[in-house]
């Protein structure tokens, strides 16, 4: 029988955060030594990054946007997270309930940004 909690192998990725003088994120940059395509560094223009605490049960966050990030991104950029949140709510814990009701604010969340187009 297989030790499901056995480390087998480590993946690592790495965040570089370009800032200006005013320490505002002006570049963000990531790589991953598991990226299929081995293109090296990716830059992007914004990051989530939650981590749960083993010990203290506290949710740590970091969320990142450079300067170049315009409005209508970030209002995707949450839709597609807040989407992903919901489904990632649903197989984690099979509660079809509240994954269905955080959907439903999700299609209101991308109706209201103009994301999805409104139902009449």
């Amino acid at each position: 029988m297989k030790d499901q909690n056995k480390v087998v192998k480590n993946s690592d990725i790495n965040i570089q955060v370009g800032l200006n003088e005013s320490n505002v994120p002006v570049r963000i940059d990531w790589e991953s030594s598991d990226n299929p395509n081995g293109a090296g560094k990716s830059e992007c223009k914004a990051m989530l990054l939650s981590l749960f605490d083993k010990e203290q049960k506290e949710t740590l966050k970091i969320d990142l946007w450079t300067t170049e990030m315009q409005v209508v991104e970030m209002d995707r950029f949450m839709f597609q997270t807040l989407r992903a949140l919901a489904d990632t709510y649903f197989k984690a814990t099979q509660n079809n309930k509240l994954a269905s009701e955080m959907q439903q604010f999700v299609h209101y969340f991308g109706q209201e940004t103009s994301i999805i187009p409104k139902e009449s």
